[in-house]
């Protein structure tokens, strides 16, 4: 099936800003919030958002599928259909706890291959737009990932699965490889704002683990577009389970982390044992 991105990628960006416009509105006002697990909390707003984004997708676009993180899947069941991946509110728990660091989060793709991308953050007003083989842009202009070439010299950014309280293995391990050897990790709860300040240059990488297709489905085409390199930890092609974003000249430093751990190299002194 043939695509016209240029029309998706206007829809997408007119749809993430009325949507936008409502997080805002919503932000501060939060009345109900139900929870999916213990650390994972579903607002009104959430549901209200991805509510009007995925009715006016059905209108525009009839045979596309639609992946929402709220709604679960919709649309024909072909396999070979363009799919959106749409979350509203990336960041619900900062949105439910006043914490302004949010955004909403778009993303089209076809037979496994990102074609457009768009993440925004109403608060900031920063509208991350990225169309197949066009550029990554902010608010208009081509943004393109750092020129960071040593890891110790990086700021990264990470997250925590929603199993952290009881997960053998919740990120924080690795976590501490990745303080020990770069200038700073953040982790600022919203994955897909993650991605898009790799591919602005805000950030030179980040890693996260135990994803869905929603959180990152606009962020690496961003990435990717900007000159960047996505990944899963052994460096193959990217999944939900695993993601390893970077400039791309941080890239094999950050796998050799993530597979060494203690053991890979630091810029300072011997491995610790």
């Amino acid at each position: 099936m043939s695509m016209d991105t240029e029309k998706a990628l206007q829809v997408a960006t007119e749809l993430a800003d009325e949507a936008g416009k409502v997080l805002r509105q919503g932000f501060g006002r939060v009345h109900q919030v139900t929870l999916k697990g213990a650390v994972n909390p579903v607002t009104e707003t959430d549901v209200a958002v991805e509510s009007l984004i995925v009715s006016r997708l059905r209108d525009v676009f009839p045979d596309h599928r639609i992946h929402g993180e709220e709604s679960g899947a919709q649309g024909r069941a072909d396999a070979q259909a363009p799919i959106w991946f749409i979350d509203p509110l990336d960041g619900t728990n900062n949105f439910a706890h006043g914490y302004p660091h949010f955004c909403v989060s778009l993303g089209l793709w076809l037979a496994g291959t990102a074609l457009v991308g768009v993440i925004y953050d109403p608060l900031r007003d920063e509208m991350f737009t990225a169309r197949r083989g066009k550029g990554t842009f902010l608010n208009g202009r081509p943004v393109r990932v750092t020129g960071t070439t040593h890891l110790a010299d990086a700021l990264l950014a990470t997250g925590f699965p929603y199993d952290r309280r009881v997960a053998a293995d919740n990120n924080t391990r690795t976590l501490d490889h990745f303080l020990r050897r770069s200038q700073g990790v953040r982790r600022a709860g919203a994955a897909a704002l993650d991605l898009a300040y790799v591919a602005c240059g805000r950030l030179d990488g980040y890693w996260e683990a135990r994803l869905s297709w929603w959180d990152i489905a606009a962020g690496v085409l961003l990435v990717r577009e900007a000159g960047g390199y996505v990944s899963d930890y052994g460096g193959g092609s990217v999944s939900a389970a695993e993601i390893v974003a970077s400039n791309g000249l941080i890239h094999e430093e950050m796998l050799r982390v993530l597979r060494d751990g203690a053991a890979a190299p630091h810029p300072d002194f011997p491995p610790l044992t």
